[in-house]
């Protein structure tokens, strides 16, 4: 008898968007330069991505997040990606990953620009989430920029249901929990220094996507334990966390995962 995993979902925060509490990762679908995991990989064929998607909709997983900066992987899902209505596409921006170089802008010129092309890639006609691709400067960005603003237009106007920052300090994520829908928070058992800015999203009931649960792949490589249970316990087990969101082209992997989160 073949096993059954189903995912389980939770409401991001006051969005009203229910995301299963495992969101795939797609950066390994459209780049492999200039990516901080320990080991290269090529990029998958789009016979490899269908079989993924495949097994993430076997398994109930219907968050997926992308980016401009992530190469080709926006414009691979938007061909790619069947049954929109079912997915949750949480989307970034402010990083462009051009000539193997990161490149940031934070206008509201380059901000509309974004999200309008986003729309396009992804092929759809609104985005579910978007957040801002922070370079570490997460409190200027969102008190010295018009980007914040500029997305809450892009609200109002229907083209994006909920938004917020994948930032990088406690100040920042702290920051936007006052503008925004959600953040984005690098949590792991060696990285708890965020934990501060889950507890404070929990008190106001604002999104918390964890990124980084397996410190880019290397909490895998460098333990003898079980990181990807433990890791991905640690994380849903924090009150106010609503997913973690993992990166692989690996089916077998994704499957684990899930049944990691499970356990």
């Amino acid at each position: 008898m073949n096993e059954v995993l189903m995912i389980p979902k939770r409401t991001l925060g006051s969005t009203g968007i229910d995301v299963s509490c495992l969101g795939l990762g797609t950066v390994k679908l459209g780049r492999n330069q200039g990516v901080k995991y320990p080991s290269s990989f090529e990029l998958p064929d789009d016979r490899h991505i269908l079989n993924l998607l495949a097994t993430a909709t076997e398994l109930g997983i219907n968050l997926i997040d992308t980016a401009p900066a992530y190469g080709v992987s926006e414009q691979r899902l938007g061909e790619l990606l069947r049954d929109r209505q079912r997915w949750v596409i949480c989307t970034k921006t402010g990083e462009e990953f051009v000539d193997g170089q990161s490149r940031f802008d934070f206008s509201a010129t380059h901000t509309r620009a974004s999200i309008h092309r986003s729309l396009k890639r992804l092929n759809t006609d609104y985005l579910d989430l978007v957040l801002v691709h922070s370079d570490g400067r997460d409190r200027e960005i969102i008190e010295h920029s018009d980007c914040f603003e500029t997305l809450a237009r892009l609200k109002e106007a229907g083209n994006i249901r909920a938004f917020g920052l994948s930032g990088k300090t406690v100040e920042g994520g702290l920051l936007a929990l006052q503008h925004s829908d959600v953040v984005m928070v690098t949590f792991n058992p060696d990285q708890q220094e965020e934990r501060q800015v889950i507890q404070q999203a929990c008190e106001l009931n604002k999104g918390v996507l964890i990124k980084k649960a397996f410190a880019s792949g290397h909490a895998v490589v460098d333990s003898s334990a079980d990181p990807v249970r433990s890791n991905l316990q640690f994380s849903l087990q924090e009150p106010g966390v609503s997913a973690v969101v993992v990166g692989t082209i690996n089916p077998h992997h994704l499957r684990d995962n899930v049944r990691a989160c499970l356990d």
